[in-house]
């Protein structure tokens, strides 16, 4: 059998390894190749090269695909020494991966030579043990939790969307969230509106749904606009720097003016509505995909769009589709998977069913066309009460 160190070298006679200062003008070059580092948790602590990921040694072949999925993309692995990196640059080939090399030296020879190091922006203790699963998760890991924790997201409503939609929001850790609401808790709200209790029947749904969320996790802090959203207070609201919009509202008018104020300030909008059995959920992400506008250039007249207080709707269906809002928002702020932009996802509850529709971007939208009209905030109650286009969809 052969030694550790027989092995070592048989496996860098079959790799390509760049020394520190090879490795630099990689990095430097305009097609900086991938920097992986397959130390443990306690080294990268203690910093890394500008730019690398962070991949365990012992997790390098469950975890590599979902950092590098191009087999072809350049990647140099480095650990202390290089002899981890060595294992883990013969692992990757193995693995299919085309332009693999190992930093002799490691990281303790980059550092030697004087080259730029960075320390990790970490979580301590206590936030590794609160999102833990999370961080068992590849595609969110600790950075991903930062991001989140970095981010910032306003919601449009603390009622039947809003409640589940921030509930979750806070419990992934999402660092600040942004709260509008002009209404109080009703008992009729119970039945759905899970932020609310009936001890604070009364009180401002913002101020409630700030205690509930901050309950659930110190780790957030929650903003209160104890205002309904209009075209005189959409762009100061907005300018608190939010990244994300998860609209829960439930009238027409307030609907548009968030599109357009989110075309205007390209903030995302995770749409979201429900009515009686069925919902439906999408993304509006200014300049890619389509705007609400695109998909309904013209409201649906009153008495063919009743709201839930008029028709009424089944307790969980908001749970379902608030969930999958702040699903999107968590993809949006972290910058992984696919998310609903240019598809409207419907569900039937009665039939349990999903079903998906794609979007276009209408190149005549009067508001993310090519050549808009509206560039500025209008009327909206008027727009909404305006006489029904051919065309106008029956509901939304």
């Amino acid at each position: 059998m052969p030694t550790y160190r027989e092995l070592l070298q048989q496996v860098r006679s079959e790799i390509e390894e760049v020394d520190a200062t090879r490795a630099r003008e990689l990095l430097e070059s305009a097609d900086a190749p991938l920097f992986l580092d397959v130390r443990e948790e306690d080294e990268w602590n203690e910093g890394q090269i500008p730019g690398a990921v962070h991949i365990p040694r012992g997790y390098l072949e469950s975890r590599v695909e979902a950092v590098a999925p191009d087999h072809a993309q350049p990647i140099v692995v480095y650990c202390s020494a290089g002899n981890r990196s060595a294992f883990g640059a013969k692992t990757l080939t193995e693995l299919g991966y085309e332009n693999v090399v190992s930093l002799s030296g490691g990281f303790t020879d980059w550092k030697r030579n004087g080259f730029p190091t960075q320390l990790p922006h970490s979580l301590d203790a206590e936030k590794r043990a609160r999102y833990s699963r999370h961080l068992l998760i590849p595609e969110v890991g600790v950075e991903g939790q930062l991001k989140l924790l970095q981010s910032r997201v306003l919601l449009i409503g603390a009622g039947g969307l809003g409640s589940p939609a921030g509930l979750y929001l806070a419990a992934a850790g999402v660092g600040r969230i942004g709260i509008v609401d002009d209404d109080r808790v009703d008992s009729s709200n119970l039945q759905r509106q899970i932020a609310h209790s009936t001890e604070r029947l009364g009180e401002w749904k913002a101020d409630s749904a700030k205690q509930t969320l901050e309950a659930l996790n110190p780790d957030v802090e929650v903003v209160t606009y104890k205002e309904r959203i209009t075209s005189e207070n959409v762009d100061r609201i907005l300018a608190d720097g939010w990244d994300v919009i998860v609209d829960g509202a439930d009238n027409f008018p307030t609907r548009y003016l968030i599109n357009d104020a989110s075309v205007f300030h390209d903030i995302p909008v995770v749409h979201g509505s429900i009515f009686r059995f069925e919902g439906q959920v999408t993304v509006f992400k200014p300049h890619e995909g389509p705007c609400y506008r695109c998909l309904f250039p013209q409201p649906p007249p009153p008495e063919l769009a009743p709201s839930c207080a008029e028709g009424g709707v089944l307790g969980v269906l908001p749970g379902i589709i608030g969930s999958l809002q702040a699903n999107e928002a968590l993809k949006i702020c972290m910058g992984i998977g696919d998310t609903l932009a240019g598809r409207l996802l419907l569900f039937d509850a009665l039939a349990t069913e999903f079903t998906e529709v794609t979007l276009r971007r209408d190149p005549n939208c009067p508001v993310c066309g090519e050549h808009p009209t509206i560039t500025s905030y209008i009327d909206y109650i008027e727009f909404c009460q305006g006489p029904i286009s051919p065309g106008r969809p029956t509901h939304a």
